[in-house]
Parts: structure tokens; sequence; C-alpha cells
């Protein structure tokens, strides 16, 4: 734990090759084509981050990286490369891991509400055009002027559907909410809920302190987010969660300067699909923050087939690449490959082009910093075995795993506490009740009584998300707004 270095391996004289822990914030790519080793690699790198007592956040694309949780019993290859690295002082262990689900089923609920996610993130999951994003924009801008909370999907389709009746509660903005705009809006919301993401907004939220409390040992906890459906039958709910926990991770943690080693580390497997489609305003302002975070004590690290998949400007700001095997049939994968080599700083010991293609399941080419921060020569390594299993958990353990939990209770039961949809409903039955008490009356400013009366009642008895909503400014200016970056929180 007081190693300066994250120990990935043996370098070809069989010495021990490892990357410096205070440039874990400098983010990182873990590559190769697949079977050639990279979710073994994933693993020992997250073991070492906790080790040295930082968090990790990381999903679970195949279902396999949970090992994480047991202690690894080596065989075969596995155990003669570690007999190969005596210095590795080889002793399994489990690493400490608290596992997340969206749908609640092999983990704690993972959550998060429409009004954290804002408007742009949740335009890009919706995959919305110019003029439905703007709509959208507009619907943001009515709640958070009149205090109203949009916690979950039935929240948003109700002020949808309010303002479709009451278009002149949008002032300014009525020209860019139309009829047309409004059920487009609502059918984009209706394809989200078949893909099960409705269960992915509600509270409790996501904590971020708790993401970052370490065990009582000093160990960095290993949060795993099960992916395994949600990449295949909703890829784009999995890449707006991530981007959402970036932007969320860049707003409320402090500045750091320079450490002995990053707070979190968090880790973005199938990393193409953080880009494909990616409106321009979100993916440039993703560039930003990735270039900003470090400067927070996070460090980012990108799991993917080939480093084409990341654009220009983050691969430029990478520190560690571990890139396994790649292969190249055609003449395009041929380029890319070049591409892939001419990335590396070149070691005279070596053709870095031909050793891609022939290294073995387990061993990488690695380009670290030296101590001055320019990119040292890249090195054939051969990656040490995790100490943990290198496999999944069973149902059983995984279920144990849940109920041992440090944030067992915390998450697992839903809170509907009332909000735009209850409001709005009861607001519709009072009209409806010709006995119903007289409600107050709109203000200069356009609002109706409606908004109004739920604003005075939310803000009261709601301080305390009051402060949360004026607290998260600063990402709604940075990722939330393109219409003259102003907050609309």
């Amino acid at each position: 734990m007081d190693s300066p270095n994250l120990l990935l391996g043996a370098d070809p004289a069989g010495q021990p090759f490892g990357h410096p822990l205070r440039l874990g914030n400098r983010h990182g790519l873990i590559a190769g084509a697949t079977g050639t080793g990279k979710t073994v690699t994933l693993q020992r790198l997250v073991e070492q981050f906790s080790q040295a007592g930082v968090a990790v956040f990381a999903p679970d694309i195949k279902g396999d990286l949970c090992g994480l949780g047991a202690s690894g019993q080596p065989t075969g290859k596995i155990a003669e490369r570690i007999a190969s690295m005596p210095w590795l002082n080889y002793r399994p262990e489990a690493c400490p891991v608290v596992l997340w689900d969206v749908d609640g089923v092999s983990g704690h609920p993972l959550r998060t509400t429409l009004s954290e996610m804002g408007p742009l993130l949740l335009g890009n999951l919706l995959q919305l055009t110019e003029s439905q994003q703007a709509a959208l924009y507009a619907v943001f801008k009515v709640a958070d002027r009149d205090g109203l909370l949009l916690l979950d999907l039935k929240d948003l389709k109700a002020l949808l559907s309010h303002l479709a009746e009451h278009r002149e509660l949008l002032g300014d903005d009525s020209a860019l909410f139309t009829t047309q705009s409004a059920q487009a809006l609502l059918r984009r919301l209706a394809a989200l809920e078949q893909q099960g993401a409705e269960r992915l907004f509600g509270e409790p939220s996501l904590q971020l302190e708790d993401l970052l409390r370490p065990t009582p040992d000093g160990r960095g906890v290993v949060h795993l987010m099960d992916a395994s459906r949600l990449v295949h039958e909703a890829p784009k709910v999995y890449a707006t969660f991530l981007l959402w926990l970036l932007s969320e991770l860049f707003e409320q943690l402090p500045e750091r300067g320079d450490a002995d080693r990053p707070v979190l580390a968090l880790f973005f497997d199938e990393a193409h699909l953080l880009f494909d489609g990616t409106p321009k305003a979100l993916q440039q302002r993703l560039e930003q923050v990735v270039r900003l975070i470090r400067s927070k004590g996070v460090g980012v690290f990108f799991i993917t087939q080939s480093p084409t998949d990341l654009p220009d400007d983050v691969l430029a700001q990478l520190a560690l690449r571990i890139q396994h095997g790649l292969r190249a049939f055609t003449v395009r994968e041929q380029k890319a490959l070049k591409a892939v080599a001419d990335g590396f700083r070149p070691n005279p010991a070596f053709d870095t082009l031909e050793v891609l293609t022939t290294l073995g399941i387990g061993e990488a080419l690695v380009g670290t910093l030296e101590d001055k921060g320019t990119p040292s020569p890249v090195q054939r390594v051969a990656i040490a075995p995790p100490q943990s299993r290198i496999g999944p958990l069973t149902e059983a353990e995984r279920a144990q795993r849940v109920a041992q939990s440090p944030l067992r209770g915390r998450y697992d039961t839903a809170i509907d506490r009332e909000s735009a949809y209850e409001m709005l409903s009861r607001h519709a039955s009072e009209k409806l009740d010709p006995q119903a008490p007289a409600t107050p009356k709109a203000g200069g400013n356009g609002v109706s009584d409606v908004l109004l009366d739920f604003a005075a009642k939310t803000l009261k008895a709601s301080a305390r998300q009051a402060a949360n909503q004026l607290g998260r400014q600063l990402v709604r200016g940075l990722m939330g707004s393109l219409f003259g970056g102003k907050s609309r929180r």
C-alpha cells in the first residue's frame, strides 16, 4: 500500500514494471483485440488502486470482473506466470467490493434524478434533434424557475403534458415548445421506458461520498456496476450514466492539486459507446472535463479494442497506455495498426509495429511517463496475475456480498416523494372538484397558480434539496447548456 508504483508486471529482463501512483490522475487506456487479456489487466490495475487506498468505480460488462470480490485460485498458466515473478509476493486476496445494478437485481439499485442529469445529457440519452433539444431546455427552464422537482420519468411526462395544454407558462420560450415537439419527447420517453431505463431515475440517488469512503483498514472500495444487460439492450443508458457520473465528480469534488495518489479511479469499458453518435457540443464538454478533472484527483481509464475508438483530444491526455495484441487483416486495419504503433515513443530494442501483432495472451506494450512528464520508451510487459479470482462470482456469492455490503439498506428501497407528477395530478383533481379550495392566482411573471403553489410548498419543505440544486449549477454551466452557458437547475 506504501508502494509508489502501480505494479503491472515484468519487463523482458524479468524485473518489476509499474506506473507511478502519483500519476494515477493523468488517465489511461487498456486496449487490445478480444481474447488478448484486457479484462485480467483491468482486474490487476483495479486491485493495485484499491490496495493503495484509491476508490474505484468500474462497469462489469461481461459479468466476470466481480471476481475481484473473491480470492484467487491460480492454476496452469496463471500459476506458471506467478512462479516466474518471485518478487511478486503473491497472496490470494479478495478486494472490498460493492455491487451495483440499475435493475436492482444483482446489486444495490443505481439511480440518479432527471434534475441532477440535466437537459444536455438527457437529450443525448433520448437522441433528440436540435429542435427537440431546444424544447427540452425550455421544459427544464420552467421546472428550475418554479422550483419544480423532476425526479423520475413520470415527473417529466406530467410536466410535458401540462405545458402542452398551457404553453403560456413558457413565456418567451413558447416558440421552442410546439405540440409536435411535446409529442416527440413523450414518444422518446416511452421508448426509453421499454428499455427499462425508468429504473435509473428516482431516489435515493447515488451519493459520491459513498463511493469515496475507504474500508477501516484503509483500502479503496471497488464499486462494480453490472452493465451486462445495458451494454447490449440500452447502450445509450450505459454511456449517459457514466457521463453523468463524470460530470458530478467534476462538479462536486474540490481542487486537490498535486497529490501522492488520486482519490478515485473511474473506468469506462466499451469506451467507444461514450463517443458514438454523441453531439459535438457534448463531446467537446466531455473532452474538457477529462482534461480538467485530474486536478480533482480523479483518474479516467478507457477500455476498448483500439485507441482509434477515442478522439485525438482524449488520447493526447493519457499518461498510461496498455496495448495488448492487435490483428490486421485489411488495408484499413493495417493503417490503424501503424497509427497505434506510432502513438508510442520508440524503444530501440524492438520494432513496435512488429511486436504488436506477435504479443501473446497476457502480454502488452506499455507506455508511461518519466519523472519530467515526457513519455517513456514503450516497453514489452508480461502482466502480473491479479490476487483475486479470474472469473465471476456465483449467484450465491453475489447475494452474500450484497447482504454484507456497508451500504445495505441505504439504496435498496425506492423513495417516491412529492414532485411534479404528484403536484400536477392533485391540481387536475382539484379542478374536477367544485368544492376544492381556491388556489393562489398567478403573479405578474406568467407562472401558473399550480406552479406557484408547488414552489412554495416544495422550497419550504425541501431546503436541503434546494441547496443541492444551487450547488450543482457549475456543471449545468459547463456540461448542461447550449444556450449561452447559463445555469438552469
